[in-house]
């Protein structure tokens, strides 16, 4: 007689139907359409891992251009200023400030104003 290891086959597509739980018509109830389904699925979402931060990271910046732009001074120059004045704050944090307390961040955009003058007296 020939063995065909059923059971674990058949454990291995519940998985899959299983995983497939809340997906629509015969992508939730026929194994060849499911896998299909998840396959593109999981494709998509670690794609969009990667593409989530670049999608933040260009909302940070234009929140943290407005404000920049709210206090006479351009994007790029501030980021430059705040490297010579050696402040280290991550552009999350720079565009939750610039959001929540406008006071503190013009305090960093004179910090920046001040080491950009300085770089340009040497």
């Amino acid at each position: 007689m020939r063995t065909t290891n059923g059971p674990a086959s058949r454990q291995r597509r519940k998985r899959w139907l299983k995983a497939a739980k809340g997906f629509r018509m015969r992508r939730s109830k026929l194994y060849r359409y499911a896998k299909d389904a998840l396959d593109h699925g999981r494709q998509y979402a670690y794609r969009d891992r990667k593409n989530k931060k670049r999608t933040f990271r260009g909302l940070w910046n234009v929140r943290i251009n407005a404000a920049c732009r709210a206090n006479e001074m351009t994007y790029s120059r501030f980021i430059e200023g705040l490297k010579a004045a050696e402040v280290e704050v991550n552009r999350k944090v720079l565009a939750d400030i610039a959001a929540q307390d406008e006071a503190a961040f013009t305090e960093l955009v004179k910090v920046a104003q001040s080491a950009l003058g300085a770089k340009a007296a040497k």
